[in-house]
């Protein structure tokens, strides 16, 4: 913390002198600190998400083909903008997706050519959030009228709620049970439902506008199927996602 703290005198000798800001001040940063308290905050992440997978679409699916619940952990990419209401309250709003295409065949069965019966899954999701994030420490501190400080490490919880859509498509062969004949289709349900998400992470200051952030959240979420997928319950869409981003506060 000592090079933010030994700016707030340099800043205070600048302003009594009247001595020109460096070139930096003009975009609202000095050498540590801001010239006022940032209300604004933005961030881009990327992770990855582990759905739950535990409906009954997805118990079909790993019976019959060579994938396993973990087959469907993708890359995740998250971005986020909230806006200070508090001095420890944040609201805002995040939109995220994760998507992934995993590869199998079937467990049961082969070709006439003794060759095995190959498709592909793909699972998408996306969701956009209403946030409401609080920090559980200050996230800086003003010196005077004309510089804030932040702090280095500041952890955080939050909720979120809105919508959730989801894309279930599978393509390539399968085997009719009744019949045994092997067939080429491609069959997909998607839709959109409500979820509602909570989170928790810290913020790591890395200059006084720019920092890198370490999340953790689990989403909850269910969708209706539908198409090709009809019969089935709803889908689970609940799962967990851990990140590392950058963020920028104005």
């Amino acid at each position: 913390m000592r090079p933010f703290r030994s700016a707030a005198p340099f800043l205070a000798a600048c302003l009594l002198l009247g001595i020109p800001a460096p070139a930096h001040a003009q975009l609202g940063a000095g050498d540590g600190f801001l010239f006022r308290t940032p209300t604004v905050r933005l961030g881009v992440a990327a992770g990855l998400a582990a759905p739950r997978a535990r409906s009954d679409i997805f118990d079909f699916i790993t019976d019959e083909l060579t994938l396993s619940r973990g087959d469907f952990a993708s890359p995740a990419f998250t971005l986020t903008a909230d806006v200070r209401v508090r001095p420890r309250l944040h609201v805002g709003v995040s939109a995220e997706f994760a998507g992934r295409t995993a590869d199998s065949e079937s467990r049961d069965f082969t070709g006439e050519d003794d060759l095995p019966i190959l498709q592909s899954t793909t699972l998408d999701r996306a969701a956009v959030l209403a946030t409401a994030r609080i920090a559980l420490a200050p996230a800086g501190r003003a010196i005077g009228r004309y510089a804030w400080i932040p702090n280095r490490v500041v952890p955080y919880v939050g909720a979120g709620a809105g919508p959730v859509w989801y894309r279930l498509r599978q393509s390539g062969e399968f085997v009719d049970r009744e019949t045994l004949d092997i067939f080429e289709d491609q069959f997909e349900s998607s839709g959109w439902s409500l979820g509602a998400s909570g989170f928790g992470g810290a913020d790591i200051s890395v200059t006084p506008r720019y920092g890198v952030s370490l999340e953790g959240r689990y989403l909850w979420a269910k969708g209706s199927m539908n198409g090709d997928f009809s019969t089935y319950n709803k889908i689970d869409l609940s799962g967990y996602n851990a990140s590392i981003g950058l963020f920028v506060r104005f």
